[in-house]
């Protein structure tokens, strides 16, 4: 009878300790979630007095930057798109005034080529950001294989992985991305060709944005089958609320192709020429130059529509 109490009991012990980890690891997944008031006036860089527009310049200067250094160092778009995320989530953590967003960002893509389990030499991670930095020097190619300079840079990216790993806590190894739940929900709507190019194109944007960092990865993911549909004029799914089998509600799911018409209207507007006008006063010799938006990479270029039109839900 003891023996019988102290089995259920350790059973019971076991389960509640597998409850209590299931419970952190929500717990700690849920601190790298933010909502839109907390991006834009709460992150650490805008309490050290850079203002929205700049920090959105360097969140483009950082992504873009991290395309360039993964294509050249010839690792996939997942890795890229995890170090993206890792960027996003380190400086709403750190500020922008106290850790330089190069160094960061190939901390980054170092230490997601190993959570992606895609072996990047250091090396050739040390080499090929130098040569990106200093490209405007000529002899920046040779000054990097030079043992001095080489082993001086290397410890600064070592230093930066270090930041990253102790200000995520070691969670920054665990990123989710929007990439497989896409394929699953993809594969299981039976989409055609197209409509999975559109998809495809529309989440590799996202990871350049903060949606990431306001939205689950399936969430994003279903959320953007449903906006590839829209532009497409395709229809998904055997039933008219086919998002529900994904686990988004369809208040959610608004919401989300809301958040996206936005940043495509944004962008598609940062990228427009300024209008052409004629003035018929003088121009003053000094002028306040406007801020600029700047995305090295441009979102792909989509119909506006209204989210609203008739049918879709």
């Amino acid at each position: 009878m003891g023996e019988e109490h102290q089995r259920k009991r350790s059973r019971q012990h076991y389960e509640a300790e597998e409850a209590r980890h299931l419970s952190l690891r929500e717990c700690e997944t849920s601190k790298w979630y933010f909502n839109r008031e907390e991006i834009e006036r709460s992150s650490p860089s805008r309490k050290d007095g850079i203002d929205l527009p700049k920090e959105s310049f360097l969140r483009s200067s950082y992504c873009s930057f991290l395309q360039r250094l993964g294509m050249q160092l010839h690792v996939s778009q997942v890795t890229i798109g995890c170090a993206m995320v890792m960027c996003h989530r380190f400086y709403m953590r750190q500020s922008h005034a106290k850790n330089d967003w190069q160094t960061i960002a190939t901390a980054s893509l170092f230490l997601a080529c190993k959570a992606e389990d895609e072996p990047c030499q250091l090396s050739n991670v040390v080499v090929a950001s130098y040569e990106i930095i200093f490209e405007w020097d000529p002899s920046a190619s040779i000054r990097i294989h030079q043992t001095e300079c080489y082993h001086e840079f290397k410890e600064i990216i070592l230093a930066g992985e270090r930041l990253l790993l102790d200000t995520s806590a070691f969670h920054l190894l665990d990123v989710e991305l929007p990439y497989k739940p896409l394929a699953a929900a993809l594969n299981r709507l039976n989409a055609w060709p197209d409509l999975a190019t559109a998809a495809w194109n529309f989440v590799h944007d996202w990871l350049r944005t903060t949606l990431c960092l306001q939205y689950k990865p399936h969430v994003i993911a279903t959320a953007t089958v449903h906006l590839a549909a829209t532009f497409q004029n395709a229809k998904v799914g055997s039933r008219r609320d086919w998002w529900l089998e994904f686990g988004v509600t369809t208040k959610l799911l608004k919401e989300v192709i809301q958040e996206m018409y936005m940043l495509i209207e944004v962008n598609r507007r940062r990228a427009m020429p300024p209008p052409r006008r004629e003035v018929a006063w003088a121009v003053p010799t000094v002028i306040k130059p406007p801020v600029h938006f700047a995305r090295g990479y441009p979102f792909h270029s989509y119909p506006m529509q209204s989210y609203r039109q008739p049918g879709i839900w």
